[in-house]
């Protein structure tokens, strides 16, 4: 009786399909491969959270330069995600408002240091007026397990 059900246990988990990963980053064959993000996300399940635009003031100090407003809005970033416990690795889709596009390069060079250049999905678009001196916002989603 033993073995029949340690047989029948074994025949189960051999004939169930295999799991695809919770969240799978795809570039389509059929579509051009971007550089610095994938074109598609698709999450199985889990707990979304959704971040509002952050920019890159710090205790009410907006540093004026680009490269010092980038590093603070990832860190806001990385602070709003922590407080949902969430991580950078959580995120699934990502938004970037500029006041000038000439600063892809140093926004890439930056955002390397907290996300994975390849993942996730994103979106850059210019803004003029984003209000108070900022010179970038970014918005982002990121889903948990459950």
């Amino acid at each position: 009786m033993k073995w029949t059900f340690a047989a029948i246990g074994v025949m189960l988990v051999f004939a169930m399909p295999a799991q695809k990963p919770a969240r799978q980053f795809l570039n389509p064959d059929s579509v051009p491969k971007p550089t610095g993000y994938t074109q598609v996300v698709s999450v199985r399940a889990g707990r979304m959270v959704f971040l509002s635009g952050q920019g890159g003031s710090i205790n009410g100090v907006m540093p004026p330069d680009f490269a010092g407003q980038a590093k603070n809005t990832f860190e806001n970033i990385g602070r709003c995600l922590a407080a949902a416990g969430a991580k950078y690795d959580d995120i699934v889709k990502i938004n970037y408002y500029v006041t000038d596009m000439s600063h892809t390069a140093e926004l890439r060079r930056i955002r390397a240091g907290y996300l994975n250049q390849q993942n996730p999905p994103a979106s850059t678009l210019v803004q003029a007026g984003l209000g108070q001196g900022l010179l970038l916002e970014v918005e982002a989603i990121a889903v948990l397990p459950e």
